[in-house]
């Protein structure tokens, strides 16, 4: 895994966790439905999805693609990341220098 040195650290732990939170949440419904696993991956996959919106669209170098991207339940964390990436990478590379 490549972590960038501008990207921020908490916004993609909440991304990950966004996106584990519903996978866990999912399996149990569709599987043994316990209670306890309900009332805990619902509320952490809410919260996780708030701060990736929230934290995305605080972003000065975030356009406005990532933060549109944000909005989207339980990948968009993820997407908005991509987003970002793609345009730190655009903005690093260094300009063709010809010799003399």
């Amino acid at each position: 895994m490549t972590v960038h040195p501008w990207s921020p650290r908490h916004l993609r732990i909440a991304a990950h966790a966004e996106l584990i939170s519903l996978i866990v949440m999912l399996s149990n419904l569709f599987t043994v439905h316990l209670e306890p696993v309900s009332s805990l991956t619902g509320p952490t996959h809410g919260c996780a999805y708030l701060y990736v919106v929230i934290a995305t669209w605080r972003l000065e170098q975030a356009r406005t693609t990532a933060k549109v991207l944000a909005v989207v339940p339980g990948v968009g964390g993820l997407l908005a990341l991509r987003q970002l990436d793609r345009v730190d990478t655009t903005r690093a590379q260094p300009e063709e220098i010809i010799p003399s």
